[in-house]
């Protein structure tokens, strides 16, 4: 049975860091791209970071507005993916999601067949 739980979310202030955690199983890093994302009250959910399977590489996304904040990483061993957050701004708030996608990482949110449930995190200014 495939699941991805996340977790990690909370309560910050703005210039904070969180660390979310996405334990994955039933599937290998070797063959699915894991991607985070997030969904804002009354906006659609966007991608914020992806890092494709290890049989496809490995290479890692993030787009512009996280660049230079975010960092994901993956430990195989705990079959676990991170999202490492600083720098937070209050336009951070949202519910973080973990995603998964056979092979790579597409731009396209509906190509993702697994996804975890939220995590909330909320950046107070």
């Amino acid at each position: 049975e495939v699941q991805l739980q996340a977790s990690g979310g909370g309560l910050v202030q703005a210039g904070g860091s969180l660390r979310l955690s996405c334990a994955v199983s039933g599937f290998s890093f070797d063959d699915y791209a894991l991607g985070w994302f997030r969904q804002a009250p009354g906006k659609e959910r966007e991608r914020l970071s992806c890092v494709d399977s290890t049989d496809h590489g490995g290479s890692t996304y993030y787009v512009d507005s996280v660049k230079g904040r975010f960092t994901i990483s993956r430990d195989i061993v705990k079959n676990t993916v991170y999202l490492q957050m600083n720098s937070l701004k209050p336009e951070d708030t949202a519910v973080y999601y973990c995603g998964a996608e056979a092979k790579w990482c597409s731009s396209n949110i509906n190509m993702y067949k697994y996804w975890g449930r939220g995590t909330q995190v909320t950046v107070s200014s």
